[in-house]
């Protein structure tokens, strides 16, 4: 048995846990979902759990490229981040530490095992809501606590801790025998489609962000800044809140424009443009 993976194997589950949508120890949606559940952050925390912070980083940054415009629809969801992030990156950091890698199973387990437990999870806390009616309706304070908190608690920390450690566990041979097996232009395909898929997690995001076709010339300057003049991303965020606060001085001054004889007289033209089209034999 090995003891050193199993260790870093349980904690990445525990992280798991801990990023849920709807764990309480980081308060659900607050500390958990929108903080350790982001795949950056959860590559972070797998470095440590794994002892190579550096790798980590590069997996989780490669998967937060793909799923940076991932949304859910109330209850609905096209894959359970969570798992990808920690199960996909576990599972890269215990074998190859290759971000494509690390994207390809990070899609594989978020939108296929990931969804499974998910849903599953969600059809079985209905038991609990039953329970946990009956006990307000018999004003029964503890029954409530049992079945609202303790009990859907012991339920995601079960569903979330044993499957992302027993698949990093015993999926690390899996995955190293497979990619030993396989033949190299396979491993390569993986690795190009590994590589193409943040940016298409990239445009997903221009494609719910720019609103209009002009607005991509702020994109590709920032792409050239980047690619030619060697900016750092820090600089270049201080740029664009700069940018952005000259554009929203001047679009709010255009409507603040004063009353002027030309914005008058256009009024004017307007109102008998109206008065055109009224019947006038029904006055």
């Amino acid at each position: 048995m090995d003891i050193n993976l199993l260790l870093s194997a349980a904690l990445t589950g525990i992280f798991c846990y801990l990023g849920a949508v709807d764990s309480a120890p980081l308060l659900g949606v607050t500390g958990g979902f929108y903080v350790v559940g982001r795949p950056l952050v959860s590559g972070f925390l797998t470095g440590l759990a794994f002892g190579d912070v550096k790798a980590g980083v590069l997996c989780g940054l490669a998967v937060q490229a793909v799923f940076i415009a991932n949304l859910s629809t109330g209850g609905a969801t096209n894959s359970e981040i969570t798992y990808a992030s920690y199960g996909g990156l576990g599972l890269a950091l215990a074998t190859t530490k290759d971000p494509a890698v690390a994207v390809t199973l990070a899609i594989l387990i978020g939108q296929t095992f990931g969804l499974i437990f998910h849903n599953s999870k969600q059809a079985f806390f209905s038991f609990f809501n039953n329970r946990a009616q009956k006990a307000a309706e018999n004003a029964d304070g503890k029954g409530i606590v049992y079945n609202h908190v303790i009990y859907p608690q012991l339920v995601i920390f079960i569903i979330r801790f044993l499957p992302v450690t027993l698949a990093i566990y015993f999926g690390k041979g899996m995955v190293n025998w497979l990619l030993n097996s396989v033949p190299h232009q396979i491993t390569d395909i993986i690795a190009v489609l590994g590589g193409v898929l943040p940016a298409l997690g990239v445009a997903m995001l221009m494609s719910i962000v720019i609103k209009q076709k002009i607005q991509l010339i702020f994109f590709f300057a920032g792409f050239v800044l980047i690619a030619f003049a060697n900016l750092s991303t820090l600089a270049l965020v201080f740029i664009a809140a700069l940018i952005a606060y000259l554009v929203y001085i001047a679009t709010s001054n255009q409507q603040k424009q004063p009353l002027t004889a030309t914005n008058l007289g256009s009024e004017i033209d307007t109102s008998k443009d109206d008065a055109a089209y009224e019947d006038e034999d029904m006055f």
